[in-house]
């Protein structure tokens, strides 16, 4: 699909301007607030409390949960993907992922991700970036999905879903599709993207578009067609990440905390949250704990965590409440339908403790699997504050 060029100068201006405040660093996190959450029927009971389930100054983003009621999220500037089980020990999960920031796991038990590279605009180093930012997996092989559209390159990327037919929806500035071949085609024009989220049923696509939630029908070769209005941010702010639940209900991360719909767009209500959030996932025990991640964070003196004049806050708070709502444990972000097995931080030796795995009338071979919740290597001297060892 050819786009029109006029289409890429207010992106890029956009895009340019957000570069330029975040290099200024301007603004610091605002610090903890006190909330009180009240009845959502159905969703959330009055009085729920958020707890504190990990907290540094090296990023978290694009949360997924686990298989084994973990999560996994996203740290950009350490080029990683850390860990929480569900007793909240963090661990590595895996290194080298160029600068991952949005994290997404397909049908196939690939793990997808948008590669942001270089692009981070707290970045100090003196060589401009030069490494293109991608759409791909990073396990159990690396992969390109999309490195440009019409030939443009892609630019910061933003959040990603995936869908059952090896194909990724994802966000920058607009909203696009790359189906499995890599063929890249957009939503359309005037849209300011950044959380993106798939229907239980993969018909709809929900785009956030600042106050407002797109929806779009999804078209049998994975384009989106039929754009409008799904819902308004009633309680503030713009969109960012966004979850559904067992019922279909759509939440969304914004500055005032996260904002319900039922499938309708009807809008239910605000869990408030003690800090700014902008990535969101259940999981936990039958996912039914909804996991959110906080802008700032305390320091290890206990207090409030800030950068010097010039320097990008990157401190994130992970936080967690119990829900009467159950996460959608049909989607394909969440749970692949075959364990990923990919060996991390394991010594040849580790495969002496292979069983066979059984999937239907299938038998093979494996080394265990990252979801599984015994002790690794990286757990032992990992801290309650701060990034992993």
């Amino acid at each position: 699909m050819r786009r029109r060029s006029a289409v890429w100068v207010p992106l890029l201006l956009f895009v340019a301007g957000q570069l330029l405040v975040a290099q200024r660093g301007a603004g610091q996190p605002q610090g903890a607030r006190d909330i009180l959450v009240t009845a959502i029927p159905g969703v959330v009971a009055a009085g729920a409390a958020w707890t504190i389930a990990w907290q540094g100054t090296d990023n978290a983003d694009g949360i997924v949960g686990t298989a084994d009621g973990g999560l996994l999220f996203a740290q950009e500037q350490p080029s990683q993907i850390s860990k929480l089980d569900a007793s909240d020990r963090a661990s590595v999960f895996l290194r080298d992922t160029h600068g991952a920031g949005a994290l997404a796991i397909d049908a196939a038990g690939r793990m997808l991700a948008v590669e942001r590279t270089c692009t981070d605009p707290g970045r100090r180093a003196p060589d401009p970036c030069v490494e293109p930012t991608v759409v791909g997996v990073l396990t159990p092989e690396r992969k390109t999905l999309a490195n440009n559209v019409d030939g443009k390159p892609l630019g910061r990327l933003n959040d990603l879903v995936a869908d059952r037919k090896g194909g990724v929806y994802f966000t920058v500035g607009g909203a696009f599709y790359a189906n499995a071949a890599g063929r890249v085609t957009s939503f359309g024009d005037d849209i300011r993207a950044n959380g993106i989220m798939l229907s239980r049923d993969e018909r709809i696509v929900y785009v956030t578009n600042t106050t407002v939630v797109l929806a779009f029908d999804v078209q049998p070769d994975g384009s989106a067609r039929n754009r409008r209005d799904f819902g308004r941010l009633e309680a503030g702010g713009n969109g960012d990440g966004m979850a559904i639940d067992a019922a279909g209900r759509l939440y969304v991360t914004t500055a005032p905390g996260v904002q319900v719909f039922d499938l309708s767009g009807k809008y239910l209500g605000l869990i408030p949250t003690p800090r700014n959030v902008i990535s969101v996932a259940f999981s936990g025990p039958d996912k039914k704990t909804l996991y959110v991640v906080g802008s700032g964070a305390l320091g290890p003196d206990g207090k409030e965590f800030v950068t010097p004049d010039g320097v990008r806050n990157n401190a994130k708070t992970i936080y967690r409440i119990p829900m009467l709502a159950q996460g959608f444990s049909g989607r394909a972000k969440w749970r692949p339908r075959v364990p990923l097995l990919v060996r991390l931080r394991e010594p040849r030796s580790a495969c002496a403790r292979c069983c066979n795995c059984l999937r239907g009338t299938r038998t093979r071979r494996c080394c265990r699997s990252p979801w599984s919740t015994a002790p690794s290597p990286s757990t032992a001297g990992s801290r309650p504050w701060g990034r992993p060892r």
